[in-house]
C-alpha cells in the first residue's frame, strides 16, 4: 500500500508536467501555425478583423514572392543567405574547437576570465558597431560583398561557440587523448579523429546555433548590402510597403524563409538536445 501511494503522487506530477509541457508546445506553435494559414489567404482576406478562419485557400502569397508574377525572385537572396550562414558556421566550427580545447583539456591561467571575456563582446549592443563597420566596409571596397557578412557572422558567433564548446569539450575523457598523444597523434589528427567524434553532439549543437543566428541577421545584412549582396531577411522586408496589402504575401516569405532552420533543427534535434544536455548530470 506504502508503495502504491507513493507511486500515485509521482503518477499525478509526471502527468501534470506532461500537460503543462503539451499547452506550452501549443502555445509556441499557434504563430506558426497562424502564420502557415495566413500565407495560404488572399490579401483582402488576411487584412480582415476578426480574421475569417473559413476563408478560400489561394496560393497567390507563394506566387508572389517567387517572382511568377512578374516580381523579383528571391533565390539570389536565398542563395547569399545559405552561403553566408553555412560559410561562416563552417569558420567559427574551425576556430572555436582548438580554442575550447585549450580551455578545456588544456586549459590556461584564469581560463574563467578567458570565457567571461568572450561573452562580453556579446554585451555590445550590435548597433554601437555599426558605423565603425560601415566606415571599414567603405573605405575598402567590401560595401554590398557577401564575404563581408561571412566575416561579421564568423566574428559575432565565435564567443559563443567558444563557451558552448568548451563545456562539451570538457566530457572528453582525458585518458583517451592521452593514449592518442602516446600513439604518436598530433594536435590536427587528436582534434579531428579523437575530439570531434566523442564532442560531435555538442559540435553539432553548436554548429545549428551559429547557423540560426547567422541566417536571422537582418541589421548588419541590410545596412552593408545591396542588391549583389541581399539575403533572405532583407529581401523579406522588401514586401513591406506603405501602400498596399502585404500581409499574406509576407506570410509565405517569413514561411519560406523559415524552413531552412525548421529543417536543420528538426534534422539536429537529436544531436541538439544530446548536445545541450552534456554535462549536465555528473
Amino acid at each position: 500500500m506504502s508503495s502504491v501511494a507513493v507511486r500515485t503522487p509521482a503518477r499525478r506530477k509526471g502527468v501534470g508536467l506532461g500537460l503543462v509541457a503539451w499547452v506550452l508546445g501549443i502555445v509556441f506553435f499557434l504563430p506558426i501555425a497562424w502564420m502557415a494559414l495566413t500565407s495560404f489567404h488572399s490579401e483582402t482576406d488576411a487584412a480582415k478583423n476578426p480574421p475569417a478562419f473559413g476563408a478560400s485557400l489561394t496560393l497567390d502569397g507563394y506566387r508572389d514572392f517567387f517572382g511568377t508574377g512578374g516580381g523579383a525572385s528571391p533565390w539570389p537572396a536565398l542563395a547569399n543567405s545559405v552561403v553566408a550562414s553555412v560559410a561562416s558556421t563552417l569558420f567559427v566550427l574551425v576556430l572555436a574547437l582548438p580554442a575550447a580545447y585549450a580551455l578545456s583539456l588544456r586549459p590556461v591561467k584564469k581560463w574563467t576570465d578567458v570565457l567571461f571575456f568572450f561573452l562580453s563582446t556579446k554585451m555590445l549592443p550590435v548597433v554601437a558597431g555599426l558605423l565603425p563597420i560601415y566606415l571599414f566596409a567603405k573605405n575598402t571596397d567590401m560595401l554590398d560583398n557577401i564575404w563581408l557578412l561571412v566575416i561579421l557572422y564568423t566574428s559575432m558567433n565565435l564567443p559563443i561557440a567558444v563557451w558552448m564548446m568548451q563545456s562539451f569539450l570538457a566530457e572528453v575523457p582525458v585518458a583517451v587523448i592521452e593514449a592518442a598523444r602516446v600513439d604518436g597523434a598530433r594536435l590536427p589528427t587528436i582534434l579531428t579523429r579523437v575530439v570531434a567524434p566523442i564532442a560531435l553532439p555538442g559540435i553539432a549543437a553548436t554548429a545549428l546555433i551559429c547557423f540560426i543566428f547567422s541566417w536571422n541577421e537582418l541589421l548588419f545584412a541590410r545596412v552593408l548590402t545591396g542588391v549583389v549582396a541581399e539575403t533572405a531577411p532583407v529581401f523579406l522586408t522588401g514586401f513591406i510597403t506603405s501602400q498596399g496589402l502585404f500581409l499574406a504575401k509576407v506570410c509565405a516569405a517569413s514561411l519560406v524563409i523559415s524552413l531552412p532552420v525548421l529543417a536543420a533543427g528538426f534534422a539536429a534535434q537529436d544531436k541538439l538536445v544530446q548536445g545541450l544536455s552534456l554535462g549536465a548530470v555528473k
